[in-house]
């Protein structure tokens, strides 16, 4: 056997987390899930991201494993999934040298309500993003990568449709400004911020009205929900 083989290399423990995004009531909101009690447990009683070992077994990709992951924990398969970087070191968990793969998700609130608890998770609920992270400790190395995640959907709200995989299948222009404004962190010119969507591929009108106290409002839907689209200037720059 050769010295080099990758026989004679200790495996590290190899996982990916998702950290999963909604946008409820002007707040936006993380899943996490509270993990078990057991003395074996690392982090017993702490909150963390979905997630879990890769399965070679049934996991063709990285992504695929993603994907699986979000389905165990939500019972949805997200609209929209981006990989967003890789931690590894021999400290981050207590078990051994462990490497996590880290997505992020973005689900449509009106998918998911209930989340759905792991196998070894005592509990799981969406908590209020507070700047860059929750108030409650992280499990592992969570809060620094939550906050990376936070970090890249913030940087591309402005010239991206990334906001509108927040809402329903079908939504007004007030609903996605509002999306817009809550990532941003900042209030939107109404008039501009309607002129700049409009003149994009972004979103085309349904046959319907949403029904209010007001007059009708007009619903959307995105032209396409595979991929975000790309605007060739930010919402901030002007015309």
């Amino acid at each position: 056997m050769s010295e080099r083989s990758p026989a004679n290399f200790e495996r590290p423990l190899v996982t990916v987390d998702v950290a999963i995004f909604r946008a409820l009531d002007g707040r936006l909101q993380v899943l996490l899930v509270r993990r078990g009690s057991g003395s074996d447990e690392p982090f017993p009683g702490h909150w963390a991201m979905p997630g879990g070992f890769v399965d070679v077994s049934c996991d063709a990709s990285l992504e695929a494993c993603a994907l699986r992951k979000l389905r165990e924990k939500t019972g949805v398969s997200t609209p929209y999934l981006e990989q967003l970087g890789s931690w590894g070191d021999a400290r981050r968990d207590p078990r051994g040298w462990s490497a996590t793969h880290a997505y992020f998700a973005l689900v449509p609130v009106d998918e998911l309500d209930v989340p759905h608890a792991e196998a070894n998770a005592a509990d799981a609920d969406w908590h209020d993003v507070e700047g860059d992270g929750i108030r409650e400790p992280l499990a592992f190395d969570h809060a620094r990568i939550l906050a990376a995640a936070l970090e890249r959907l913030r940087s591309k709200v402005e010239y991206t449709s990334l906001p509108a995989f927040l809402l329903p299948k079908e939504f007004t222009l007030s609903e996605l400004q509002k999306a817009y404004e809550l990532l941003l962190g900042r209030a939107l010119e109404k008039s501009a911020f309607r002129t700049r969507i409009l003149s994009t591929d972004l979103i085309v009108p349904v046959s319907r009205l949403r029904e209010g106290p007001n007059r009708p409002a007009q619903l959307y839907r995105l032209r396409s929900r595979k991929t975000p689209i790309y605007f060739q200037r930010a919402l901030s720059r002007p015309d």
